[in-house]
C-alpha cells in the first residue's frame, strides 16, 4: 500500500522521473510512492533511478496504457 501517489501520466522522459525524485526527497525512508506514469520509456528509466539511488523498485505493472510503479524511499 502507497503512502503517497504521484500521477505523472501524459508526462514524458525525464518528467516523470523529476517529479519522482522530489516527491521521494519529501518522504521519510520506508515510505512508499507509487506513481503513474503513460510514457512506455519510464519502464527501464524508473529501474535504472532506482538501481542509482538505492530505493527499492517494489512494484512495475501495466494496464492499458499506464504503468504503476511502486517505490520505497531508502
Amino acid at each position: 500500500m502507497a503512502d503517497q501517489t504521484l500521477d505523472a501520466k501524459g508526462l514524458n522522459c525525464p518528467l516523470p522521473i523529476l517529479k519522482a525524485k522530489k516527491a521521494l526527497k519529501g518522504m521519510e525512508a520506508g515510505k512508499v510512492l507509487e506513481i503513474l506514469s503513460t510514457d512506455p520509456g519510464s519502464v527501464a528509466d524508473f529501474a535504472a533511478f532506482c538501481n542509482q539511488t538505492g530505493n527499492e523498485l517494489l512494484s512495475s505493472n501495466t494496464a492499458g496504457d499506464v504503468y504503476t510503479f511502486e517505490i520505497k524511499r531508502a
